[in-house]
């Protein structure tokens, strides 16, 4: 089955159900009922932001398996796929430096150095002195590297479109923009 993008078809559930009056209502999902009930239970709280943050933490955990999914096939794990993707995303000749890819990734520097020299054993990077800062290092992506992370990016980016055909366009601009704003206020706390 083709994604939505190459021209799929939309399938699954539908975000919409009939009523007996014959009304289209939005379906209620997990989170409606969540709210529901801590409103019956704590009426004197406004409950409205697990509207949006619940949904985004079950999203994030649902979406978390279909990544996973979408890595196995250029035999990548989730972080692996961030360093190599890191890299990637550097341009040619795909290299950085340590400092960067902690940057990049969000991980402690004793993790970084863990991730790299598995990598590094895969063939997937190198790691080499840096020719301007002798005292530095520069990690590299291997041509491996390079394929395992552009079939897995290449994957990854059909699963989810997948996972966003019910949102036409013009929604899914609307939930992107909102949640940058979101992303940027708590970043910035």
């Amino acid at each position: 089955m083709l994604p939505l993008h190459q021209g799929g078809k939309a399938q699954g559930p539908s975000l919409f159900c009939q009523t007996d009056t014959s009304v289209m209502t939005m379906a209620k999902d997990d989170v409606d009922r969540i709210v529901t009930a801590w409103q019956r239970e704590r009426p004197d709280l406004d409950v409205s932001p697990l509207e949006v943050l619940s949904r985004v933490t079950r999203i994030a955990k649902r979406v978390e398996g279909y990544r996973k999914e979408a890595f196995k096939t250029s035999g990548l794990v989730s972080w692996e796929f961030d360093v190599l993707a890191a890299l990637r995303r550097a341009g040619a000749p795909y290299q950085l430096s340590p400092k960067h890819l902690l940057a990049e990734t969000l991980v402690s520097s004793g993790a970084m150095t863990h991730r790299l020299g598995k990598l590094q054993s895969h063939g997937f990077v190198t790691r080499t002195s840096d020719p301007e800062d002798g005292r530095g290092v520069v990690v590299k992506l291997t041509l491996a590297g390079l394929n395992a992370i552009d079939v897995a990016f290449s994957t990854l980016i059909d699963a989810e479109h997948e996972l966003l055909r019910s949102l036409p366009e013009k929604e899914r601009n609307l939930v992107a923009h909102a949640l940058r704003r979101l992303s940027l206020d708590v970043e910035n706390r």
